[in-house]
């Protein structure tokens, strides 16, 4: 049995037709459906439904053989023990520092000041101003990141960007760009020994759609 762990959401949705490339359909819709373990059309292949941030979790000790799961991801765990074969290119976004519009961060971010930062990307953020020069005291938020400047618990965030639109309606602008994140394919070190056949098929599915959909706008 070959078990992929996702996440509901986008990354779910842009990740079917990479399955499909590699003859693999999920049966049933996770939105309508309550169950964790999602079959397939191929009785040897299944889904595992996880939080986006397990996924790397899942993989690394084996739950699961494979999975997809954003580069912010892993950075935050680690990636220990875990083989990153590809770049998916879909799920794309950035990740980035926003502030209320009247706050001053050119000032703020002098080499040598302070800092409070709310976020969930601890790594990414402190790895980030530490390489500037600027001392962050760090407050770890999961959810409504957009709060905290807004009530002043913290001067800026750090999160994940894709249209901006959720930053603007709390009146917050985006300062500095990070960096840009997209989804990865994670494959357990012990699995791609012990299954590499039918891994390697699905890796080498994945691989061709990946440089198909990157050539079609090219071709358009």
């Amino acid at each position: 049995m070959i078990t992929l762990a996702l996440s509901k959401g986008r990354i779910f949705e842009e990740t079917l037709p990479l399955l499909a490339a590699a003859g693999i359909t999920v049966l049933e819709d996770p939105e309508k459906s309550r169950k964790l373990i999602l079959p397939t059309n191929q009785p040897d292949v299944r889904v595992v439904l996880v939080r986006a941030t397990d996924v790397p979790t899942y993989v690394e000790y084996g739950g699961a053989d494979l999975g997809v799961t954003g580069k912010d991801t892993l950075i935050e765990h680690g990636g220990t023990g875990i083989y990153q074969p590809l770049d998916l290119r879909i799920a794309r976004c950035r990740v980035s520092v926003a502030v209320r519009a009247d706050f001053d961060y050119a000032q703020a971010v002098r080499q040598g000041a302070r800092l409070k930062v709310a976020t969930k990307y601890t790594t990414i953020a402190r790895e980030f101003f530490a390489a500037k020069g600027v001392h962050v005291d760090m407050v770890k938020l999961y959810g409504s990141m957009e709060l905290a400047p807004l009530t002043g618990l913290a001067d800026a965030i750090v999160d994940l960007v894709s249209t901006g639109n959720t930053l603007k309606a709390n009146q917050l602008v985006e300062v500095e760009r990070i960096m840009d994140i997209s989804a990865r394919l994670v494959v357990n070190q012990a699995a791609l020994k012990l299954k590499q056949a039918p891994l390697r098929r699905i890796i080498d599915a994945f691989a061709s759609a990946v440089n198909a959909a990157e050539k079609t706008p090219e071709a358009a």
